[in-house]
């Protein structure tokens, strides 16, 4: 267990690296990009609609109901309307970008308390959930 001071150190050093995560260039740009998305009542009405419509196709997916080619020919539309709207289009990749960042950073701080150290690069590569996975 850490002590209070220790932790305390922890929490310091996780402000300073979100100090460093949101002093990067490209954090402005993903920043920008949702706040306009945001902003934008038509894009957000049409994103919610297709996550809304998508999940309606994956419950009768899941409960072994068919899908009709028009219900999958009309939510393709509306994907690929949204998809050309440069708002959400936008705000997708904002989405991407700090899902990977938020996935990078898990990744590394996992490995250093799995192994006790700062994990070297070939500790890093994909191939392997730990140890005993069986996926090796």
């Amino acid at each position: 267990m850490l002590n209070s001071t220790e932790e305390q150190l922890v929490v310091e050093k996780t402000r300073e690296l979100c100090s460093t995560i949101l002093a990067q260039s490209g954090m402005g740009i993903i920043r920008k990009n949702i706040d306009a998305f945001m902003a934008d009542e038509k894009s957000r009405s049409q994103y919610e609609s297709l996550m809304a419509r998508g999940q309606e196709l994956h419950e009768k997916q899941h409960k072994s109901l068919p899908l009709s080619g028009e219900e999958i020919g009309e939510f393709e539309r509306q994907r690929e309307a949204m998809l050309n709207n440069p708002v959400a289009r936008g705000f997708l990749d904002a989405q991407e970008a700090l899902h990977e960042l938020q996935e990078s950073i898990q990744k590394q701080v996992s490995k250093t308390l799995e192994l006790g150290r700062l994990p070297a690069a070939e500790d890093m590569e994909s191939g392997s959930c730990g140890h005993g996975c069986g996926c090796h």
